[in-house]
């Protein structure tokens, strides 16, 4: 295993892959690095003397600049270097020529061909709309909070259903629907939608009170066109006894959804979101590159994936600007990136105010620090898509997702547009779902240890021995176990989770 890594060859920073002491020699490239005082693992430790003002280098761009004159050695992190991001800036498209590679494991050598010419397959459901599933369950979804805890009732009386293929029956509680107004309102709207027209549904109830502004009848022109047998509607309301109501539509759903069979299914038919949470040193250099690595191969082979929250984007988002398929892409890209600050603006916030208290103990410094590390889940391939809060993905490829950084509400949105699994990545662990499943991945063999009923796939063995390569296509194996059926840690445990994007203000 290696104590350390050089992550760029322009970089003026190391990274301490366990704990190292003062008075280590450390040696890089040939050149000596006495250490001046510990480092834990996941920090940074300088690799030559920087003056005050001075760009601190790290993934081979600018993570922050030193507050204070920093030594040779010395431990590099928020005590002293700031970062370097100012408010909205001017962007020149600069379209890269991307590779058919992707990134660089830690001995430096290149992955192989992100595609080898062969296709993969997974157990999936085919709906009638062409869509495909890989999970078929039973959604209870809510149109208003006011109905959370019939919503909750009803799951729990209708687990006698789970039988055959019905792989679960979930509800969906939220606290809104009502009380909101303009974009507010849509975005609690068009996200209902996207999951009563999500494949992993066999079969929905749509629950309603009666008397909210995101009623039934409401939510119907946001659903579009759908199958009787396959979306039931029940209004609390405009019934007796509203839980032994929607049982008796459960039962019906059930019939109708157990029909489903598992089918071989082309590779190219997933759509895989992609996000990160409770990053560490780590997460850049292990976990992420092996997720970039995924999305590369999975590209590859026709499928799609999804990169979101904007704000972790930010000090990395020329990197993915630079990617963009065509000019119009690039514009979007930008909105996408301004539309976020000006929306931390707007609440009187300040824009670059993260890391969290847990990222900077894991050793990450800056916001540029975690968004180079954050982007590395991107991989290689050419931006195909930018979409907007709440819109389903239509390009293969690479597709960019209006979210925010929390954690539920950017998985959320990723199923909404239509991801039938969350890859998170992790370096302190989380044991939180989402409406699709969501696959922890840690960025440190400690953590996979310390959290084995929370974390389903481990990324530390990349600083054990393993190869970017191996890992990229270990990956891969386990994404189409989960497409065929087999659960991850957060569905064993019977965790559904969803979250809403709340930008306006309550009545």
């Amino acid at each position: 295993m290696q104590d350390y890594i050089r992550i760029h060859q322009n970089d003026t920073v190391a990274v301490a892959l366990k704990p190292l002491r003062k008075g280590m020699n450390c040696i890089l490239e040939g050149a000596e690095v006495i250490l001046n005082e510990d480092i834990m693992q996941g920090h940074k430790f300088a690799l030559k003397d920087m003056g005050k003002g001075d760009k601190v280098i790290k993934y081979g761009c600018p993570i922050g600049l030193a507050k204070e004159e920093i030594k040779k050695g010395d431990w590099v992190h928020t005590h002293n270097i700031q970062t370097g991001l100012g408010e909205l800036l001017d962007y020149t498209y600069q379209k890269e020529k991307i590779p058919v590679t992707s990134g660089a494991d830690l001995s430096g050598n290149l992955c192989q061909e992100a595609s080898d010419g062969e296709p993969a397959y997974f157990e999936g459901y085919k709906r009638e709309d062409g869509k495909v599933g890989i999970r078929n369950e039973i959604w209870i979804i809510p149109t208003v909070g006011c109905v959370n805890n019939v919503a909750a009732a009803i799951e729990r009386k209708a687990q006698k259903y789970v039988q055959g293929s019905i792989d679960a029956i979930a509800a969906f509680p939220h606290p809104y629907g009502c009380s909101q107004m303009g974009e507010d309102q849509e975005n609690t709207r068009k996200i209902l939608a996207d999951l009563v027209n999500h494949p992993n549904a066999g079969g929905v109830l749509v629950l309603g009170l009666g008397c909210e502004n995101s009623n039934i009848e409401e939510l119907k022109k946001y659903i579009g066109g759908y199958n009787k047998e396959r979306v039931r509607f029940l209004t609390a309301q405009d019934c007796g006894d509203e839980i032994e109501e929607s049982l008796a539509l459960i039962e019906e759903l059930a019939e109708y959804a157990g029909r489903a069979r598992r089918e071989r299914t082309d590779a190219r038919e997933l759509v895989i979101g992609m996000k990160c949470g409770g990053s560490d040193g780590l997460s850049g250099i292990t976990a992420n590159p092996v997720v970039g690595a995924f999305s590369d191969m999975l590209i590859g082979k026709g499928g799609t994936t999804i990169l979101t929250e904007v704000p972790e984007m930010f000090g990395a988002e020329t990197l993915l600007m630079n990617r963009c398929r065509n000019r119009q892409l690039f514009d979007q890209t930008v909105e996408l990136i301004n539309d976020f600050k000006n929306y931390f603006t707007s609440h009187n916030q300040t824009i670059y105010e993260n890391p969290s208290p847990g990222n900077k103990k894991g050793g990450i410094s800056t916001l540029e620090d975690k968004s180079l590390g954050c982007t590395q889940k991107s991989g290689k391939a050419e931006v195909a898509g930018v979409l907007a809060y709440g819109e389903r993905v239509e390009e293969k490829g690479l597709n960019l997702l209006s979210a925010p950084g929390n954690d539920l509400v950017a998985s959320t949105a990723l199923a909404a547009s239509g991801a039938h699994i969350v890859l998170f990545t992790t370096g302190r662990g989380t044991p939180f779902a989402s409406p699709v499943p969501t696959v922890k991945i840690s960025s440190n063999t400690d953590l996979s240890i310390r959290k084995d009923n929370w974390i389903d796939f481990n990324c530390g063995k990349l600083v054990e021995g393993k190869t970017l390569d191996e890992m990229a296509e270990a990956l891969f194996g386990y994404v189409l176990d989960v497409a065929s059926g087999k659960q991850v840690k957060a569905e064993k445990a019977g965790f559904h989770d969803m979250a809403i994007f709340k930008q306006g203000v309550t009545l």
